[in-house]
C-alpha cells in the first residue's frame, strides 16, 4: 500500500527516485493532490512537498492519516507549522545543503549590481566597445561596510564571504551571536544606517513580512544597495520601488519577489537592479542533495526512526 504522496514539479531524476525508493504517488500540485479520491488520500502518511501554495489546516485534514510533511527547501513558510503540530504532523525541511549556493548568489548579485556587469556585457555585445565608446566607471565593493539582516546559517556564510572582500561586517539577529568580531545591531534601522550594502537573509513568514520597510530603506540611503535572497515577503516592494525610482537608493539585487514568478513590471524599467528567477539553490549538485535529504526524512519516518531535520 502506497504511503507517500509527492506534490510539486519535481525533476525527472527526483521523480524517479521518489517512485523507486518510496513508491510515491505523484501529484503536480496541491490542488491535484486534493482531487485524489478519499481511499487514496486515506492511505497517505507522508507527503513530499515542493511548492509555494498554502498548506494549512484544511489541506492537512484532507489526509486523515498524515504524519509527515517533508518540505523541499529550507524555507517552509507555506506550511502552517502550528496547524501541523496541533495534528501531530511532523514537518521537515532541507537546510544546510543549500547554504553555499545561496550565499554565492548573494555575493554574485552584489558584484553584478556594483560593477554593472549586466550592462558591461550588453556594451560588448552591442559593438559599442569596438566602436570606441567608453564604458562608465562603476562602484568598488571591496572594503565597504556590509550588513546581514538575519544571521542564520545562510547569513553566516554570506558574512564570511564578504569578510574575504575586506568588508566591515555588521549584522542584526534576534539575539547577539558568537562571531569573529562582527558588529551586532539590536535595531534593523540602526544596522541599515551603518552600512553601504544590506543583505536580507531572513526566514519567511508573518513575523518578518515587510520587515524591510521605508524606514530601513531611508536609513540605507541614496548610496545604499539592497540584496534579497530570503523571501519576497520580507521586503515592502512598493517602498523599495519608490526608493529606487526616486534615486533614494543606489540599487538592488533580488532573487525573490512578491507574487513570484510574476514580477512587478516597474522593476523591468530600472537600470539599477539585478533580477534573478529565485535560483539561489539552483545548481545540479545542491538540488540533488535537497531531494536526497527530503527522501531520507520520509524513509526515516516510515521506518520509525528519528527525523533528520525536524522543524516542529
Amino acid at each position: 500500500m502506497t504511503k507517500t504522496l509527492a506534490i510539486g514539479g519535481y525533476m525527472k531524476i527526483d521523480e524517479q527516485a521518489l517512485r523507486t525508493d518510496l513508491d510515491a504517488v505523484m501529484a503536480s500540485s496541491l490542488d491535484s493532490a486534493l482531487a485524489l479520491d478519499d481511499a487514496e488520500r486515506d492511505q497517505i502518511s507522508a507527503i513530499a512537498y515542493m511548492g509555494h501554495a498554502a498548506f494549512g489546516p484544511e489541506q492537512m485534514d484532507a489526509f486523515p492519516n498524515l504524519g509527515l510533511i517533508a518540505n523541499f527547501g529550507v524555507g517552509y513558510d507555506a506550511i502552517d507549522v502550528a496547524a501541523a503540530t496541533a495534528r501531530d504532523i511532523a514537518v521537515t525541511n532541507t537546510p544546510d545543503v543549500l547554504n553555499d549556493d545561496v550565499a554565492d548568489l548573494a555575493v554574485a548579485m552584489l558584484l553584478m549590481q556594483g560593477r554593472r556587469m549586466r550592462q558591461g556585457d550588453a556594451h560588448v555585445r552591442s559593438g559599442a566597445w569596438a566602436e570606441g565608446e567608453s564604458f562608465p566607471l562603476n562602484r568598488k565593493m571591496s572594503g565597504g561596510k556590509a550588513g546581514i539582516l538575519g544571521l542564520g546559517r545562510i547569513g553566516h556564510e554570506i558574512a564570511e564571504r564578504l569578510e574575504a572582500f575586506k568588508m566591515d561586517v555588521h549584522y542584526w539577529s534576534r539575539s547577539e551571536k558568537d562571531t569573529p568580531g562582527w558588529d551586532y545591531h539590536a535595531d534593523p534601522v540602526d544596522l541599515a544606517r551603518a552600512v553601504d550594502f544590506l543583505v536580507v537573509s531572513l526566514v519567511g513568514g508573518p513575523e518578518t513580512e515587510n520587515m524591510v520597510d521605508a524606514r530601513i530603506l531611508e536609513a540605507l540611503g541614496e548610496n545604499g544597495v539592497l540584496i534579497n535572497i530570503s523571501r519576497g515577503s520580507t521586503v515592502d516592494e512598493g517602498a523599495l520601488l519608490d526608493a529606487l525610482e526616486a534615486g533614494k537608493l543606489a540599487g538592488a539585487g533580488l532573487d525573490v519577489f512578491e507574487g513570484e514568478p510574476k514580477v512587478n513590471p516597474r522593476f523591468h524599467a530600472l537600470d539599477n537592479v539585478v533580477l534573478q528567477p529565485h535560483q539561489g539553490s539552483g545548481t545540479v549538485a545542491t538540488r540533488a542533495a535537497m531531494g536526497q535529504l527530503q527522501r531520507d526524512n520520509i524513509a526515516a519516518f516510515l521506518a520509525g526512526r528519528d527525523l533528520l531535520t525536524r522543524v516542529n
